[in-house]
């Protein structure tokens, strides 16, 4: 273990060096004249991202284990204020980093990917909502998978399959999820026309006539389920809907609890009942 943590470390030192050392403006900016950090930035990044890999939280607990097991590749280690500090002036130089790590995987040129968002809570009572530094950026927003409104922000993430993130945004929890998307793959264009034929899997939140046509015009194919069972799109495509447990048990022709018997001349088809919904568009 202490072997291959050496080769991680190592491996990680030199492709962030080589990068430096390609492209110094990828770094922080420096006065031309000065003392020169302890800890460069080469060794800065390894060191945050050991720290992540790791499953490190807390920068104090992280330092205090790499002071007491890292010595040997590290001769020096900041304190957590200054760690902190250069972390985050070395933020852009971190996404770098991660960026080409994620695209020496196999995985980045998977041709499908996922969409999707999850809320971030950022406090709960209403002092921490006056008082908090995020006053301004985070906003009240209803999550539907807790059934709740919660005040903080919301997680934007388009991944592969395999889990690999491709893209992300932090927003407030009241962005709408469409433009959130569409903002992303404009950031980054490059993304999508290295990618001609993408698929994009997405929840039934991600519709509408105007947001599929921008999708196709870039050549992504947008999966989604149906907003109405058996229902059929703009574009002519049916998409149905996965039914609930409780049509699948009545379909096999067991008892569902707390289910009504359907009056006299009700047209059910395969356990479906075939209401005034059916057949709208969406």
């Amino acid at each position: 273990m202490k072997t291959e943590l050496d080769s991680l470390a190592t491996a990680l030192y030199v492709r962030t060096d080589d990068l430096l050392k390609g492209s110094p403006q990828f770094g922080p900016w420096r006065p031309a004249v000065g003392m020169a950090p302890q800890l460069s930035d080469a060794e800065l990044v390894t060191l945050a991202m050991m720290q992540a890999m790791l499953g490190f939280t807390s920068e104090a607990r992280w330092l205090r284990h790499a002071r007491s097991h890292l010595r040997r590749l590290f001769p020096y280690r900041p304190k957590q204020p200054g760690y902190n500090k250069r972390l985050r002036k070395a933020a852009g130089l971190l996404r770098r980093v991660i960026r080409l790590l994620a695209a020496d995987t196999s995985v980045w040129s998977d041709d499908v990917w996922i969409v999707d968002s999850a809320p971030v809570e950022c406090g709960r009572s209403r002092e921490t909502v006056k008082r908090s530094d995020l006053a301004g950026c985070a906003e009240y927003g209803y999550c539907a998978g807790h059934s709740r409104f919660f005040w903080g922000l919301r997680l934007y993430l388009v991944c592969t399959l395999q889990g690999l993130p491709v893209a992300f945004s932090l927003t407030g929890a009241k962005a709408d999820e469409r433009e959130t998307l569409l903002d992303l793959l404009a950031a980054e264009p490059e993304l999508v026309t290295a990618r001609p034929g993408q698929t994009l899997i997405g929840d039934k939140n991600y519709f509408g006539r105007g947001f599929e046509h921008e999708l196709a015009e870039q050549d992504i194919r947008l999966l989604r389920p149906a907003r109405t069972l058996g229902s059929r799109d703009h574009d002519g495509v049916l998409r149905i809907s996965r039914p609930s447990v409780a049509t699948r048990q009545s379909a096999a022709g067991r008892p569902v609890t707390g289910s009504r018997t359907p009056p006299p001349g009700a047209c059910q088809a395969g356990g479906i009942s075939a209401g005034r919904g059916a057949g709208t568009r969406t």
